[in-house]
């Protein structure tokens, strides 16, 4: 089989969906990643794992009806000359256009995986209202054509039904996301010293930036010696958060932004906990993989973290967009290191037991039917 597995970032695809490309190829199939052209780096590593890349062009940061027809068009002639079996997209743009595409092309089978609404559907405005009626609509039209549908929690799929995202008769497939290769990230050694909050994010606003900001501010008062990291790219687009309030934060000691990495390991490896005040999520790797290293994780209690934070077992759920509460949770585990070190150690276990990557593959292979 011809697989095209679809993405608007190749860096999505090496850190999130590098077990299930692996699996596809162990099986014999021959893999195809779809991205933009502009990340030299991640798309060599995905030549490296054994697959080809093609570049489609796409406006990631609007709704141009002309570059959307633009990345239609391109979409359509491209998936005529692959004369693919099967295309997997996820992020919202691959869904919406890639989906209806490969249909028109004649790619039998397709696949959506929806991993997250981020604040889409968060309307506060009259334009916003419209922006969420039009995705809504794209939504039922593309997904009209696939067959199944990918969620990565239940929240996701309500929400769906209650905007009618989901045509009738859609099958819908709950996972526990792109899992965690719990032997890459390994159980790490908690470390000694000065406490250590770890926030691995891009610089959006809906990762909870300002709030773990303000939260750094308040602990800091009793505790001036704990550390509150950020790691995560910039964000350009609508939501983000400017780099200079990054730096603003930096100069009044509350944050040390950390920049970029490909690799998270090391950073987390020196964490006490790792924090994502989050407004709403997909299924966070993030928290995934801190908790396969044996970390501490504090979390808002809202979709996508409440699925893999057990409040009180392996970490805190605290109300999202309350900094006071964050910080509270994060003084707790100040005052009590035992604490951390035991639910860093459930947070290893659940990571075995529910969230093995090679598990999560294992399942969305299954319902394409290309394993038994």
């Amino acid at each position: 089989m011809n697989v095209i597995i679809m993405n608007n970032r190749a860096s999505f695809l090496v850190s999130f969906w590098s077990t299930l490309i692996s699996r596809l190829l162990e099986e014999g199939h021959a893999v195809t990643c779809f991205v933009p052209a502009g990340d030299a780096e991640a798309e060599k590593s995905l030549r490296e794992m054994g697959t080809r890349v093609r570049n489609f062009p796409l406006d990631n940061k609007g709704l141009n009806p002309l570059h959307d027809l633009k990345t239609c068009v391109a979409l359509y002639r491209l998936f005529r000359e692959e004369k693919a079996d099967i295309l997997y997209a996820s992020t919202i743009k691959s869904v919406i256009y890639g989906i209806p595409m490969a249909a028109l092309a004649g790619i039998k089978s397709r696949y959506a995986m929806i991993t997250g609404l981020g604040y889409m559907f968060e309307a506060d405005s009259l334009l916003k209202k419209g922006l969420t009626c039009l995705a809504a609509l794209l939504y039922r039209f593309s997904l009209s054509f696939t067959d199944a549908v990918f969620f990565q929690n239940t929240d996701d799929v309500r929400t769906f039904r209650e905007r009618h995202c989901l045509p009738g008769g859609a099958k819908v497939v709950l996972t526990k996301g792109t899992g965690v290769d719990i032997a890459k990230f390994a159980l790490a050694t908690p470390s000694e010293g000065a406490p250590v909050f770890l926030l691995v994010g891009r610089l959006l606003e809906a990762k909870g930036l300002y709030e773990f900001a303000e939260a750094a501010r308040i602990v800091k008062k009793d505790f001036p010696q704990a550390r509150f990291q950020l790691l995560g790219a910039p964000e350009p687009a609508r939501g983000g958060v400017p780099l200079e309030t990054v730096r603003q934060w930096e100069k009044e000691g509350l944050v040390d932004y950390l920049g970029v990495t490909r690799d998270v390991r090391p950073y987390v490896a020196q964490a006490t906990a790792v924090v994502l005040p989050s407004w709403r999520e997909g299924l966070p790797c993030s928290l995934m993989e801190a908790m396969s290293m044996g970390r501490a994780i504090v979390a808002t209690d809202v979709p996508g973290c409440r699925d893999v934070v057990s409040d009180g077992r392996n970490g805190f759920l605290v109300p999202s967009r309350s900094p006071e509460a964050l910080a509270r949770a994060l003084s707790a585990l100040i005052d009590d290191p035992a604490l951390a070190r035991r639910m860093g150690a459930e947070g290893r276990s659940i990571a075995e037991t529910e969230l093995d990557a090679r598990k999560a593959a294992d399942l969305i292979l299954r319902v394409m039917n290309l394993i038994a």
